[in-house]
């Protein structure tokens, strides 16, 4: 072995010894942490992220993939721990991060993206500034995940002005927040995590997510009807600590990369049946499904969504105005 390459496994086995467990004396173990079920798009694609770079390094690098929320974190926590090193890698929710840059807002701006390649595509002309943004949050975007398009889970039909308004609904970021409280409804944001207490507590009494996690919660044992928006369709983000990253030999950044790639492609493409089959689990579930809202309340979404997304080019500047100038253009 070469004196850097000495160098940069004695770095390795350094960092890993510290926030991150060694999983034998040949081999580093990783944390994926993620909030959301492992039946999830994102807790899926984990799974498979992990088997992919296993295969491909040797027993060099284990992946341990943690959703639920197991290792601690909550998606607006992840960011800060993995720039820190408290955790190797991190699948976060991107909403949850505008606090910390607008821009992570981006692909749950209301109703703008109508379709998964239209969301794609925005993911597509936005992905170097995501990935200048989390550089300066100490990390390397791996992989992206598509949620499917989100709706509104509740006691009953959501398709009216009335019925949004009566509502005590989470939403997944401030620009949900704001879109919902402008029609009336008592919107807060909530970690997907702290969401079954609260449920059963009463505090909340509709929940805007797809049917994906909302599936995985089981959410109907609370929330028995399910109307169809289509608002969003959110990015999850699997990003690795820069430190971590950096003391990996080229060869295993490699197998990183490619394991990402590969993950990253199924993901995207599982979006197109992904409906069907959590509308097929709500149904089993005795769930009633709501596909069409009021031609009032289509309206009233849309000034308040053409509202939310001016405040939010205001807040991203001039790199969010033209990723979006960009997709419109086409």
């Amino acid at each position: 072995m070469t004196r850097v390459g000495s160098l940069a496994a004695c770095a390795l086995a350094a960092f890993s010894i510290a926030p991150f467990a060694v999983a034998q004396p040949s081999a580093a173990r990783w944390v994926l942490a993620n909030e959301y079920p492992a039946t999830s798009l994102p807790g899926e694609g984990d799974i498979f992220f992990a088997k992919a770079v296993a295969n491909r390094v040797a027993g060099k690098l284990v992946i341990d993939a943690q959703a639920d929320a197991k290792s601690g974190f909550k998606s607006r926590e992840q960011l800060k721990a993995v720039a820190e090193g408290k955790l190797a890698m991190a699948d976060s929710f991107a909403g949850a991060l505008g606090d910390e840059n607008p821009f992570f807002l981006l692909s749950s701006l209301p109703f703008v993206a109508a379709n998964a390649g239209e969301a794609r595509r925005i993911y597509d002309l936005a992905r170097p500034r995501y990935e200048a943004v989390l550089k300066g949050f100490n990390q390397k975007l791996l992989y992206s995940t598509p949620w499917p398009a989100s709706g509104i889970w509740a006691k009953g039909a959501v398709d009216t002005p009335e019925a949004v308004a009566k509502l005590k609904m989470r939403t997944y970021d401030k620009t949900g927040t704001d879109l919902m409280a402008a029609l009336g409804a008592t919107a807060s944001v909530v970690s997907f995590a702290d969401l079954p207490a609260k449920l059963k507590a009463g505090e909340i009494d509709a929940v805007l997510s797809s049917g994906d996690g909302g599936a995985g919660r089981k959410f109907w044992e609370y929330l028995p009807h399910f109307t169809e928006i289509n608002y969003a369709m959110p990015l999850s983000l699997t990003t690795v600590n820069l430190d971590a990253w950096n003391a990996l030999d080229a060869a295993t950044q490699r197998a990183l990369l490619e394991a990402a790639a590969e993950t990253e492609t199924p993901q995207w493409q599982a979006l197109d049946g992904r409906l069907a089959k959590n509308y097929e689990r709500m149904r089993e579930n005795g769930m009633t499904l709501t596909r069409e809202v009021s031609p009032a309340l289509a309206a009233k979404f849309k000034a308040a969504a053409q509202t939310a997304i001016a405040e939010w080019e205001a807040k991203s500047g001039a790199e969010g105005r033209e990723v979006l100038e960009r997709f419109r253009r086409h």
